[in-house]
């Protein structure tokens, strides 16, 4: 039976994060502090919430599987998914894949906002030269699939795997600015251009920020002021707030991360929640016993649909066999012969479609044939690459920021919280040195002569995990072996595979900066808080509420 998502279960409990009432006040159960009360030094606290998931997003419940499992056979004898039982916490994934309308939004997005970089528009474009085939004539798809209205609908595909990566940064931006502009966190759309005014008054938006908008810079406090601060900014209740745009001059705030009002990252899935989503057991699931597993992302051991309506039908975008794309003219049993519309086809019990056949999808771990015998057993991935944000200023905390105004990520130093002096060091700078060079608007350039490469002074760390000490011999790679630390995984099976494919435990892998018209991906997004998603009609013990602190 399908699960049907009960956004009421998830949605927050106000607009954003809601104080608590103001007439009874919230205590500290370790301290007896009162909270939401500026008279004694303003400690906030707000209700808690369990975030609903960002646009185009549905929510998926997390838990055992066998990943692997859902394969019956070997056919390339690559040995590469041993069978072995993990544990994938909760989280939220695209209900369909990212469409050409979708990337064009990106483009659009791009071009307007550096009109006159054209590399990082070129950057990018997909590589529609993907289409291309010696002994085929797919010149039309060249010039028409990606930007066609025809093809909007369409996933999007001759996408590597870094692109990928940057449109999931891009739309983590983009939603949480809207989600502020919208709700008066910061200057409104309206209002940043001209305020709907026509002529010489539209010339100067109200903004004074040079650079769009980025959700770690926003948080660190470096995206503030007159033409940025909206209208319905947080109060702040700090006792050394100064005197703001709040209702009477009162002190406001940018949203912070504790308010609960911004959404996680939006990234690319793991393998594990990727396979797990597409399995879809939940809805095979009573009681904690799963009574019939599956070989597709739909029930049953065959592709063709056995209810009454459907009978008879191709239930994913597929190859069926050599020369056989799409089914016979005059009944196209599949509908389709490249891609289909990302909505084609009957979603599985967690309300995802085609999660087998259209195109394959990229998933976010570094391929190794031996993965599924090492990772661990809980949230289960491999290509960790840790990184620090560079400062720019460290006894400000400001964040060094690169041309488009994103953070400056460097290889991390340590698998361990630093001394401040360690941290400065790491800079070749002392707090006092920093201090003195700081300028007056406090956003610091970073020195050259003082990258964040400078010696260690802890421990050796290896900050990228992504082959965890698994090293490849680079003089080999062509000859005896394709796999490196950029090789990346893909799943899902592609409107030219064979059924085999369509299976979700099977994996293949492509290098990050090479692109298919096979190949597109959607995204993901980390769930934080409880796991459980359809708490209805299910038991739960009952839990006593902490006793309100009251002094004598």
């Amino acid at each position: 039976m399908k699960i049907l998502f009960t956004k009421t279960a998830l949605v927050m409990l106000a607009v954003g994060a809601v104080m608590s009432s103001c007439s009874k006040h919230e205590q500290s159960q370790k301290t007896g502090i009162t909270y939401n009360d500026k008279t004694n030094g303003g400690y906030v606290r707000f209700r808690q919430t369990h975030p609903a998931p960002g646009p185009g997003l549905v929510p998926i419940e997390g838990g055992t599987f066998v990943m692997g499992g859902s394969a019956d056979q070997d056919v390339t004898y690559d040995y590469n998914n041993v069978r072995r039982r993990v544990t994938v916490p909760s989280f939220y994934m695209d209900e369909t894949e990212v469409s050409n309308q979708d990337w064009l939004d990106y483009l659009h997005w791009t071009a307007i906002t550096f009109p006159q970089d054209r590399e990082l528009y070129y950057d990018a474009l997909p590589d529609t030269l993907v289409w291309r085939k010696a002994l085929s004539y797919n010149e039309p798809y060249v010039d028409n699939y990606l930007r066609h209205p025809a093809f909007q609908d369409y996933p999007v595909v001759g996408i590597t795997w870094d692109q990928a990566q940057d449109y999931c940064q891009w739309r983590t931006d983009r939603t949480n600015e809207n989600i502020l502009r919208e709700s008066g966190r910061m200057v409104s759309w309206k209002d940043l251009n001209g305020g709907g005014k026509k002529g010489a008054a539209a010339a100067a938006p109200a903004t004074a920020s040079a650079q769009p908008f980025n959700t770690d810079i926003y948080l660190n406090g470096q995206m503030k002021g007159a033409g940025i601060d909206g209208k319905k900014m947080m109060p702040d209740l700090s006792p050394n707030a100064q005197p703001g745009t709040g209702k009477g001059g009162k002190p406001v705030r940018p949203v912070r991360m504790e308010d609960g009002i911004l959404k996680q990252g939006y990234r690319l899935p793991s393998e594990a929640e990727w396979e797990y989503a597409a399995l879809a057991l939940a809805g095979n699931t009573q009681f904690e016993n799963i009574d019939d597993g599956k070989l597709y992302p739909w029930n049953g051991l065959g592709v063709r649909s056995a209810k009454s309506k459907t009978r008879g039908l191709i239930m994913a975008n597929f190859k069926r066999g050599n020369g056989d794309n799409a089914g016979v003219g005059g009944y196209l049993n599949d509908k389709a012969d490249i891609t289909a519309p990302v909505r084609s086809y009957a979603p599985n019990d967690f309300g995802l479609y085609n999660m087998a056949g259209n195109v394959n999808e990229w998933v976010a771990d570094t391929y190794r044939q031996t993965s599924f015998e090492e990772f661990d057993d809980f949230n289960p991935f491999r290509g960790n690459e840790y990184t620090n944000k560079r400062l720019a200023d460290p006894t400000k905390g400001l964040y060094a920021k690169d041309k488009y105004g994103r953070p400056i990520k460097d290889p991390a130093k340590s698998n361990k919280k630093l001394k401040y002096s360690e941290l400065l060091a790491l800079q070749g700078q002392s707090a006092d040195s920093v201090a003195a060079a700081a300028p007056a608007n406090g956003n610091a350039a970073v020195n050259p002569n003082n990258p964040l490469s400078a010696k260690n002074s802890g421990k050796a760390f290896n900050a990228d995990m992504r082959g965890e000490k698994d090293t490849v011999n680079m003089a080999l790679y062509g000859t005896t072996t394709l796999v490196n630390n950029h090789s990346k995984v893909y799943k899902g099976g592609s409107w030219n595979d064979m059924a085999y494919w369509l299976n979700p435990s099977t994996r293949r892998f492509m290098d990050q900066d090479e692109a298919s018209a096979e190949v597109g991906f959607r995204c993901a997004m980390t769930l934080v808080g409880a796991p459980e998603i359809y708490p209805t009609g299910k038991p739960h013990y009952s839990i006593k509420k902490a006793r309100a602190y009251k002094s004598k």
